[in-house]
């Protein structure tokens, strides 16, 4: 599924904070930040803790973009 995090990525330069930041607030794993920058899935645990960490709605930090090659 080509899952994309552009969203989360933009939304962290408008608010000025970086990936270590993000980590802190959210409480999630350095390797869910690694995962992040990969366009990896993540738990949708994880996906929440960040949603609620920055006060933003799930649509706001992640989409799908197009479909997969068949």
């Amino acid at each position: 599924m080509p899952i994309t995090y552009k969203k989360l990525w933009k939304l962290l330069i408008d608010k000025e904070m970086n990936k270590g930041q993000l980590r802190e607030l959210s409480g999630v794993s350095p390797n869910v930040i690694a995962k992040l920058g990969k366009d990896d899935p993540v738990a949708m645990e994880s996906l929440i803790k960040i949603a609620e960490a920055l006060e933003v709605d799930f649509g706001d930090i992640v989409s799908i973009e197009g479909k997969e090659n068949e």
